[in-house]
């Protein structure tokens, strides 16, 4: 009894996919169906059904195909490429009875092949004889291109599976001619019979080196050279992957406009701003919003604008250390306060002292925090990565994942930027911005240096880098 109630093989053009169909064939409980979801053809080229489900049916309604192919007789599956239909995909990864099987080929290796097959036309070879041979002409822009797309829905499929829980079984482009490998993959889907011997029909189209199948395989070499195989220059990321926090998302009462608010402190003033469009309350503003709710909203305002603020790393981390640390009460953190102050010794005033707090202790207390900051988004703490400290291009990328903002606005832009908004959403005059309110006890100018700023470079690395963001001062 299988585990499964249908199989896709993920892979891309040259990576020995047929092959592998044609051994998947061979089992008497298996059944693999071509590129089922080629945008182009149904199946395989030349073919007008996949299960009864024509090519037109199928782009009107994919998911009938998917069903198909989940109740045809024994095991059947297909294989699906970065660029086939996506519609399914939701449905497919998310289901515990889709078996994955991953393909995978060197991509040097599988981009030459596909050089070779653009420039003879042949892509399949059943005899040896009628093989025909050339040389593949390397581009290293369009190599880069290639090798980009198939790691961006490598790491779409593996977060895709890491999130549900599931397991894929991986197989490599040279285990494609291992009869023990094929057997234990039928044994995986729950087929019982085995193979002696692979299929022979196929053939190896260019057995030769690289060196020999690419005419300009010097500057193949020189371009090689220059890539960043092991990803030694990027920044080291140690955030959780974040969702979209779409319930704290507000709307204006009337005006189509949405506020996606990455959280630093700044949120009141819009918030007010918000509601003074259309002369409300900001207690008032839709939000609480689900993602159901949130795309009624849409429909229910075409033309409708998002936009979101950020703020330069060093403000926003030095506004969070002041209203939910150093202030107690409402909003404010008082576990975290407590542990700073307890584990990472921050020479904060206690909840109820009221006695003077100097500005030097202010300072070497924010200092403090700023290593703090380090070292939680370096996972390296057991507090939790709240939102007002995480990076801003973390929150952002969670964002994504329901949707991105239209409008990506700098705090010192929001004055203009904000009612140039409402305008092109057809508001007749939008009011001024409130005034974001200063720092208490002391603003952020007052103990700024060039230890302070060489401190929030290396917490927030990754903001500078990715918004452009220069010294605070």
């Amino acid at each position: 009894m299988s585990p499964f109630d249908y199989f896709i093989v993920f892979a891309e053009m040259r990576t020995g996919s047929n092959f592998l169909e044609a051994n998947l064939n061979r089992y008497p409980g298996l059944s693999c169906l071509g590129e089922a979801f080629n945008p182009h053809f149904i199946g395989y080229p030349n073919k007008d059904d996949c299960l009864g489900i024509t090519l037109a049916r199928r782009e009107a309604e994919p998911m009938l195909l998917l069903d198909a192919v989940r109740q045809a007789e024994g095991l059947a599956g297909f294989r699906f490429f970065h660029d086939h239909d996506s519609r399914i995909l939701d449905t497919a990864l998310k289901d515990p009875r889709c078996a994955k099987i991953i393909l995978t080929r060197n991509p040097v290796d599988s981009y030459v092949s596909w050089k070779i097959a653009q420039a003879t036309g042949q892509w399949k070879l059943t005899d040896v004889r009628r093989r025909k041979d050339a040389r593949a002409e390397f581009d290293a822009e369009e190599f880069a291109n290639h090798l980009h797309e198939l790691q961006k829905f490598q790491i779409f499929l593996l977060n895709a599976l890491q999130t549900s829980g599931q397991t894929p079984f991986y197989v490599a482009y040279e285990d494609l001619q291992d009869v023990a490998v094929m057997n234990g993959l039928a044994r995986w889907l729950g087929e019982s019979a085995q193979l002696e011997r692979l299929d022979d029909k196929l053939k190896v189209q260019n057995p030769a080196p690289v060196s020999e199948k690419v005419a300009n395989f010097d500057v193949m070499e020189q371009s090689l050279a220059r890539l960043d195989r092991f990803n030694l220059s990027r920044t080291p990321n140690f955030e959780p992957r974040r969702g979209p926090n779409v319930p704290a998302f507000q709307a204006a009462a009337g005006t189509p406009l949405l506020y996606m608010p990455v959280r630093g402190e700044i949120d009141a003033p819009i918030s007010a701003w918000l509601a003074a469009l259309d002369g409300g309350d900001p207690a008032d503003l839709p939000g609480k919003f689900t993602q159901k709710s949130l795309r009624k909203w849409k429909r229910r305002n075409p033309g409708h604008r998002s936009f979101t603020v950020i703020r330069h790393p060093l403000a926003r981390a030095h506004s969070v250390f002041c209203n939910r640390i150093l202030r107690t009460g409402k909003g404010s953190f008082g576990e975290i306060r407590r542990i700073l102050r307890q584990r990472h010794k921050l020479p904060i005033p206690g909840r109820n002292e009221d006695a003077p707090y100097p500005q030097e202790q202010h300072r070497e207390a924010f200092l403090l925090f700023l290593d703090f900051l380090k070292a939680n988004l370096s996972g390296q703490t057991s507090v939790r990565i709240d939102q007002t400290w995480a990076t801003q291009s973390a929150v952002i990328e969670g964002m994504a994942n329901f949707a991105l903002p239209d409008a990506i606005i700098r705090e010192d832009e929001m004055p203009a930027a904000l009612p140039a908004l409402a305008r092109q959403v057809g508001h007749p005059s939008p009011p001024d911005l409130p005034g974001v309110a200063a720092d208490q006890p002391y603003p952020l100018a007052e103990i700024y240096d060039d230890e302070v700023e060489a401190k929030a470079q290396d917490v927030y690395q990754r903001d500078y880098v990715m918004f452009g963001f220069r010294s605070w001062r």
